[in-house]
Formats: structure tokens, sequence, C-alpha cells
């Protein structure tokens, strides 16, 4: 069965740095708007940032300019570099596979005042980033 399996997370402390990794099938990232989004403790989700199939990329407020989404397509990894990380980003993190909405171009991104999370297709089991002194 074809599925996503991130890796990479850890323990850092404040201000440091890691790079996640999803491993999806093949041709999964050039066909499907891909994200990570990430779960805390107390089971609030929050969209983290999305990659379009035509490379644009979308960001959560709080994560904006610390943390940056990239692709290979070549080895079908989805990656998400964390930078001046904080206690807030403590969560698990998952990569997805989300749809557009209807009448909206293919590998296209959900985004604005609508719930993004009935768009997300698969996703895997995630990867522990705690952020503490």
């Amino acid at each position: 069965q074809e599925q996503l399996e991130e890796s990479g997370g850890g323990s850092v402390h404040p201000g440091g740095s890691l790079r996640l990794s999803c491993a999806a099938p093949r041709y999964w990232l050039g066909r499907h708007c891909m994200g990570w989004f990430r779960q805390s403790a107390t089971n609030e989700r929050e969209q983290v940032a999305t990659i379009a199939t035509d490379g644009r990329t979308a960001y959560a407020d709080s994560v904006k300019g610390r943390f940056t989404i990239s692709r290979d397509e070549v080895k079908n990894i989805l990656y998400l570099q964390m930078n001046s990380l904080k206690p807030e980003d403590t969560a698990v993190y998952h990569c997805a596979t989300i749809n557009a909405p209807e009448e909206w171009p293919s590998g296209s991104c959900p985004s604005g005042p609508m719930d993004v999370f009935q768009y997300y297709m698969s996703s895997g089991r995630g990867t522990q980033v705690t952020v503490s002194s």
C-alpha cells in the first residue's frame, strides 16, 4: 500500500534547526498539492506549509520566515526546513497530500477562509519535534 512516511524529528533547544523529510510514492509530488501540518499535545491541528504542483508555497503566519517547504521530485521526498525553532513549535509533524477544492486548478492548494483539512487525502504517522531548554 502506497503511503507517506515522515522522518527527521527530534529534540532541540530553542533557536535550533531541524529538517523533516517525507518519503512519498512515485509521482505523487508532481500530481498533488503537498503539505505539512502539526498536531500539538492538546490535539490542536495546524496547517504549517503547502506547496502546489506549480511550486507556489504558502505558510502559516506562525512559521513564516522560519520554515521552508520544498520537494525533490527525483527522490520523491518532501522537506520541511525548520529554523529558529521555538517551544511552541513542539508537536507531531505530518506530511499530507491535499486535494484542490472543486473548480480550483488541479494541483493547487486550498487556502483562505475555509476548513482546509476537509481536502486532506492522506497523511503519514508523523514525526515528533520537541523544542525545549
